[in-house]
């Protein structure tokens, strides 16, 4: 269950303890999560970006045809230049900077929230997920950080394709298919870098070609996609969740606590990796250094210790505790796309919510094997 810890049921216990499960030790507890998360110099993210599959020499040949590189930039930096290419990204994220794309964003989720009531009011189905979310942190994420001017099916080929590759159990022949995506569009990042401005320019200078391109690679893969997941199982809840969503559009509920609650309930990156410098213990399991530690995001999210009273899987917005998740993780590392993401989260939500008012659910988002990624793959609705 591992590769579909969102189906799967959190240890109980108070706190949940640690277990072993496909070789790693799986934290669950909010408490130990965060824990883990806060202490970089006994639990490094050296291993954050390792592939769950070992990559065989073929799809590895394939790699490194394209010259492809992962050096420690963002994600799996426990180095000393962490901070600085860290605060060079968050400039360019800045909640001032965030804001200011917040009436653009409007506009463009208005005009196709429009158009999709339009055909749903026509006996049309809509979908949801390739039809209003699955390019909107994309483009967002051009506006504040330079990209490649590729189609938006190129780049959503290759995030998808680059989660597949790193995170999901495969066989060889799907490996080299994906290395050869994933290989290619980095080697395309890798040219367009190397002139880029801006931010990319920055991070260039600092410190040098390759980490500018890991650190395109990482907000490409693990930003802009993952919150379009999380708008898409966010907006299904809400479909599911008629109360919610009638106490939504009376104003009984507001938006950025729904925000928050789904990110508790419905986190897009389930688990993430550390892996243990030192011997060392945690809940009681003894830890050997070089142990891969798995963290539960989601699990933490449903600690009884953090969200009291027994239903922690409801969906109650405003409830105590539900701004506690580890969503966006914690520590050196917490996501530094977190307010973009709320933001665009708050904007879909006030402009799609009358919309989903009544619909009926035709294929409810499905989500292949992964040890941390969600990839919904569809939203279909109709009235």
């Amino acid at each position: 269950m591992l590769f579909r810890l969102w189906e799967a049921a959190p240890p109980t216990g108070s706190p949940p303890d640690p277990y072993w499960s496909g070789g790693h030790l799986v934290v669950a507890g909010h408490a130990q999560v965060r824990q883990v998360l806060a202490d970089p110099e006994t639990y490094r993210p050296d291993n954050a970006l390792d592939a769950v599959t070992p990559i065989p020499v073929a799809a590895l040949r394939i790699l490194a045809r394209h010259g492809f590189r992962l050096p420690p930039t963002l994600a799996n930096n426990g180095t000393d230049s962490h901070p600085r290419l860290r605060g060079i990204v968050a400039d360019a994220l800045h909640p001032d900077q965030v804001g200011a794309q917040r009436p653009w964003l409007t506009g463009l989720v208005r005009r196709r929230v429009r158009a999709l009531a339009g055909r749903l009011r026509a006996g049309e189905p809509v979908d949801l997920y390739a039809d209003l979310a699955a390019d909107l942190p994309l483009l967002v994420l051009a506006r504040l950080i330079a990209l490649p001017a590729d189609d938006v099916a190129v780049v959503k080929e290759f995030s998808r394709a680059a989660l597949e590759l790193f995170w999901a159990p495969l066989d060889e022949p799907r490996q080299r298919h994906l290395a050869e995506v994933v290989g290619g569009y980095h080697a395309r990042l890798r040219r367009f870098t190397a002139t880029a401005p801006g931010a990319v320019a920055r991070l260039r200078d600092e410190a040098g070609p390759d980490a500018v391109v890991a650190a395109l690679f990482f907000l490409l893969v693990a930003g802009q996609e993952t919150t379009s997941q999380f708008l898409t199982l966010l907006l299904h809840r809400l479909t599911v969740e008629q109360p919610v969503l009638t106490a939504l559009l009376a104003g009984d509920v507001s938006t950025p606590d729904l925000v928050e609650e789904g990110l508790r309930l419905e986190p897009p990156i389930v688990s993430w990796r550390r892996v243990a410098t030192v011997d060392t213990t945690l809940g009681g399991q003894r830890v050997p250094a070089g142990t891969s530690v798995l963290l539960w995001l989601a699990a933490a999210g449903v600690d009884p210790a953090v969200v009291p009273g027994g239903d922690a899987h409801a969906l109650r917005p405003g409830r105590p505790g539900s701004r506690r998740h580890l969503a966006f993780g914690a520590g050196a590392h917490r996501c530094v796309g977190a307010q973009l993401s709320r933001m665009e989260a708050a904007v879909v939500v006030d402009e799609a919510a009358p919309l989903l008012r009544g619909v009926r659910v035709l294929r409810a988002p499905y989500s292949p094997q992964n040890l941390s990624f969600r990839m919904p793959d569809a939203l279909v609705v109709t009235r």
